[in-house]
């Protein structure tokens, strides 16, 4: 029996009638006599649950490049930007932006390929060697994101004989990694060693134990105790994963990250970044360790084997992001002076409460 749509409008929610009307019946997938959407009700439900929970995200649209000051399209003054992880000030240096118009003059706009097709270029292998040699590690591999190499590490090598044991305040992208996963999945207390160590113990009969951590964490900025990681990882027999997103090119002495602060470099096995934050906020992530695990990777990690090979204009930028980082550190070691300065400079203020470095 078919409905009329003036009848159909009385018993239908409005945003139902809205769809069938903009779309119709046969691109919907539903016959004219359907009278209900449930993709459309749970989207509008959970849309709503946000607004209420006050956990519904706007953007806010800049129409200037990312730096200290930027403009938006509301105002007509500039803002002073404090959200960006922009640590170095190097998402606009205008060195980047001369490698990035070279490299695609050189080497052209994108590949159009996955990298083990027709998608490596000598500059991508150049990339990984100086990443790797920035890291002191063996070998690295390039992935269009650092959520994709954290999505791609754990399913790639750890099975179900194996055990994961992971902070509890990991990055989403860690998280999401693991869950893809067969691996046994142990969570530890935020940085609590004693927690560590039960569930260290608990996974005490898995084949590989892979202990994963953010060296920094972006919400509060503690720093991973990667000391006492290694330590526990050495008594224990297990392996040490940090993801160095919040770190890498401004943390340590010379910007190596949280192994270099900690002084635990050699002793940790894998280390996952991005190209997308303080090493110039394009996009771009890796994975940097021993060369063997580096070859399983390129043959089993499915973001690096399903998504297109990182942008020419990306990877001449990024060299250059570690030629800068890599001559002196003079761009991290202002940033600490001006952390500092504005630490201070807050405490004094008495009315906004700063935490302990």
């Amino acid at each position: 029996m078919m409905i009329s749509s003036t009848r159909f409008a009385k018993v239908a929610p409005s945003h139902v009638f809205r769809i069938l009307n903009k779309f119709g019946p046969r691109r919907r997938g539903l016959s004219t006599a359907a009278k209900v959407d449930p993709l459309g009700d749970k989207v509008h439900s959970d849309i709503e649950e946000m607004r209420i929970a006050g956990t519904y995200k706007t953007e806010r649209v800049i129409v200037s490049p990312q730096k200290a000051e930027i403009k938006v399209s509301n105002r007509n003054q500039p803002v002073l930007n404090m959200c960006a992880n922009n640590y170095l000030g190097l998402s606009s240096h205008p060195d980047l932006i001369v490698a990035a118009k070279e490299a695609m003059d050189t080497h052209g706009l994108g590949l159009s390929s996955v990298r083990f097709i027709c998608g490596t270029q000598d500059i991508h292998r150049e990339l990984e060697e100086v990443i790797s040699k920035f890291h002191r590690k063996e070998a690295t591999i390039l992935y269009p994101s650092c959520f994709d190499a954290n999505a791609g590490f754990f399913e790639a090598v750890l099975t179900k004989e194996d055990a994961i044991i992971s902070d509890s305040l990991n990055h989403a992208s860690i998280i999401d990694g693991i869950r893809l996963c067969k691996a046994q999945r142990h969570r530890y207390e935020h940085m609590n060693m004693k927690s560590l160590e039960e569930k260290l113990v608990a996974s005490k009969d898995a084949r590989i134990k892979m202990i994963a951590t953010d060296g920094v964490f972006s919400m509060d900025g503690d720093i991973a105790p990667l000391r006492d990681i290694c330590d526990l990882a050495d008594e224990y027999g297990a392996y040490v994963f940090v993801d160095e997103c919040h770190a890498t090119g401004f943390i340590g002495k010379t910007g190596r990250g949280t192994p270099e602060l900690c002084g635990v470099e050699d002793r940790v096995l894998v280390i996952n970044s991005t190209l997308g934050k303080a090493l110039g906020g394009a996009t771009g992530g890796y994975t940097t360790g021993p060369n063997e695990l580096i070859d399983l990777l390129r043959n089993k990690a499915r973001p690096y084997l399903f998504s297109n090979t990182l942008a020419p204009a990306v990877v001449g930028a990024s060299l250059k992001v570690f030629e800068i980082i890599s001559h002196n550190t003079e761009l991290r070691d202002r940033l600490e002076s001006n952390t500092t300065f504005f630490r201070e400079e807050l405490a004094k203020s008495q009315t906004i409460q700063t935490l302990p470095t």
